[in-house]
């Protein structure tokens, strides 16, 4: 009986810890930092040298509601993850003209959740970038936010600047 007891404390005992873990909480409103972009060499199916840039950024979302399913036609949003591009010209970032070759369109963020009794959501994301037509001058910063399925905005964050012709890291604060 007495082993019992005792096999029956050690069963019951992890679960009353676990069981109050407090659980996250997070604004509603989404949150991003910029964690890294890089560029290097590649080549396309054709055997053309291409260049590619790869932006990765962290996220939270309080209420989990992150990402957009496929679009239905229903004329809901059908992008989620905004940029705005500069072009560092005489050492000023200026406004990149919207035909810009460079400039990257809206992407989409795919519907996210999270399951249990938490609905924040956390990661990394992480969009690769061709770049087909460019030259040894070119060296650019983008600006970038995301929204989630309530129409939140997050805040808009910057990369560092990016010299496309250098294999090169740029890493967040």
């Amino acid at each position: 009986m007495k082993r019992v007891r005792l096999a029956g404390f050690f069963i019951i005992v992890p679960f009353l810890i676990f069981a109050c873990v407090k659980i996250d909480k997070l604004p509603a409103t989404p949150s991003i930092t910029f964690t890294s972009f890089e560029t290097y060499a590649t080549v396309d199916t054709l055997g053309n040298p291409d260049r590619v840039g790869k932006l990765k950024f962290h996220f939270q979302d309080g209420d989990g509601d992150l990402g957009l399913n496929p679009p239905n036609g229903s004329g809901q949003d059908s992008v989620n993850l905004f940029f705005n591009m500069f072009r560092v010209t005489k050492g000023i970032l200026v406004p990149a003209a919207d035909n810009d070759p460079l400039r990257p369109s809206p992407y989409r963020i795919p519907y996210l959740s999270q399951i249990g009794q938490s609905h924040v959501l956390t990661g990394t994301i992480s969009v690769t970038f061709l770049y087909l037509f460019y030259s040894d001058a070119d060296t650019i910063e983008y600006q970038f936010y995301i929204k989630d399925r309530a129409g939140h905005a997050s805040d808009t964050v910057s990369t560092c600047p990016i010299v496309i012709v250098k294999d090169t890291i740029c890493k967040g604060n």
